[in-house]
This record gives C-alpha cells, structure tokens and sequence, in this order.
C-alpha cells in the first residue's frame, strides 16, 4: 500500500476519534527533557513505541491512526531526537532505556508493550533486562542480537566519525533512504530527513558509540517475556542470519517475515504492520 495512501486515510480515520493524537514534555528524573507522541484510551493497556538511530516520534506515524484506540499508546522521542533534550553525554542504550523506565514511572504506568524500531529495539532489550517485570510483551522491528553486527557498521562508523555542523543534509537522505526497499512518498521521506536534521553531530556521534557497546542481551531468555521479532527480507541492517540468533537468543521468540521489504517495514507496510501487532497483543493477552 502506498504511504501517501496510508498517511491521507490515517487523517480521516484520526479526525472522529475519541482519543485523538496529541503531543506533550515531561521532564524526568534522568535529567533530560523527553517529548512523546500519545493516543488512545487512557484506561487501556499502554504500547510504547521507539523510534530508530536518528529518528523521533514520527518514525511511526503512519502506523499510529491504525492502531485500535482501545489501547494507550506513547511514541517517545528518544534523548537526543526529535524535540527531545541532547545533553552532552548519556548514550548509551542502558540510559535511553533508563528514560523510558523514568517515563513509565512518571506517567504511572505499571507494565506496558515495548514495540522498538532498529536501534529502539535495543533500547527494549536494554529495558526489559533492568525491568522485566514492568514488560508485557516485547516487539523488536528490524533487531538483532547486538548493534555490532549491522551490515557495513564499519563504514557507518567511519562515516558518522567524520561528521561536522552543521550535518550534510546529504548523509541524512542517504542514510535514511537505505532504510527501505519499498518506496515511501516523497513528503514523508522528507519529513523523515527533517527530523533526523535535528540531531548535531555529537549526537549522532554519542549514540553511535553507545550502539557500539552495547553487548548481546543473552539474559533476555530467562525473562520469559512473550516477544514478536518482525523483519523485511530486504533489510540492508541486519541479515536473516541475526534473525534466527535472535530467535534462539531469547526462548519463545517468534519470527514474523516480511517479503520483499526492508529495513523500515512499519514504512513500507503500515497496515501490515498494524495487523500483525494487533494479533500479537490478543494471541498473548497477559495483562
């Protein structure tokens, strides 16, 4: 389905709704500022969405209107993304996990779905392991078992090093667009590159080397949490090969495929996507 199509119709579908989408701050404990995206039921159970390396909230903006309004949904911006704080330091994926942690806290929330996107999913991982018990269910999109073993991190590296202020808007299209597979509209690829415009290159930096050291979760197994590892088989990121180390990685993992997709297949295929996360919240209702 084409995302102009998707994005046109998420506009009609938001308009009557009882819970539409609004925008909000909250200042946290960890000393950072975060802005979040939220929607849905304030009595329904709370879906955390996390955004990729060099996006915000709008990562999943083409999947929000489609998501049953029964359920209470955040889209965070990271620290560091969107309109979120970018302090100095603080980036590793244990202190963004450490946010979202001081986030559920604040908004009360006792135990939500943690649903991240390529560098979010590692945020997840880092999330669920300091507190499996506030974890219902774990949906990682385009994950692997460590950032370290993303396709070409090497030259990605070498490259984000390299980066200067103001950033070359051209890394950020380019970085971006290897994303997918599947074309997205032209607007929203742009707005995708106006948001990523809005990290300086120390960030881009701090995160890059906090991916870096981040280790596989192998403790992830043991925490029985249900989790869904969603891929496009066209991911440029992470092989098919990272997937299965996934899978065997954390006990009852299941696989979802996406055919001819790629990296950034909640893009690519909202309304799939959308299907598939529904059905993965009611076959594993423990909440």
């Amino acid at each position: 389905m084409n995302l102009a199509v998707v994005l046109s119709a998420s506009i009609a579908l938001a308009a009557p709704g009882k819970y539409p989408l609004h925008f909000g701050t909250i200042q946290l404990p960890t000393g950072v500022r975060l802005s979040y995206a939220e929607q849905g039921n304030p009595r329904g159970h709370p879906i955390i969405l996390l955004h990729g390396y060099g996006d915000s909230w709008f990562s999943y903006s083409g999947v929000l209107p489609l998501i049953d309004q029964k359920y209470h949904v955040y889209a965070i911006d990271l620290r560091g993304h969107g309109d979120s704080d970018r302090p100095p330091a603080g980036y590793a994926m244990t202190d963004l996990a450490a946010d979202v942690l001081a986030f559920m806290d604040d908004r009360r929330l006792a135990r939500v779905t943690v649903v991240g996107h390529s560098m979010g999913s590692f945020v997840a991982q880092q999330l669920a392991l300091s507190a499996p018990e506030r974890i219902a269910r774990l949906v990682l999109i385009g994950s692997g078992t460590t950032p370290r073993q993303i396709l070409g991190m090497a030259q990605l590296d070498s490259a984000v090093r390299s980066l200067d202020d103001p950033v070359p808007v051209e890394f950020v299209r380019g970085f971006q667009a290897g994303t997918v597979y599947q074309p997205v509209s032209g607007e929203f690829m742009d707005r995708v590159v106006a948001e990523s415009g809005k990290l300086p290159a120390r960030v881009w930096q701090g995160l890059m080397a906090g991916m870096l050291a981040t280790d596989a979760a192998g403790g992830l197994s043991g925490k029985r949490i249900p989790t869904a590892i969603f891929w496009g088989d066209r991911d440029a990121t992470f092989s098919r090969a990272e997937q299965d180390a996934l899978v065997q990685a954390i006990r009852g993992a299941e696989l979802l495929v996406y055919p001819e997709t790629g990296h950034a297949l909640h893009w690519e295929r909202p309304a799939r996507f959308a299907s598939d996360l529904h059905a993965f919240l009611e076959r594993t209702t423990s909440y």
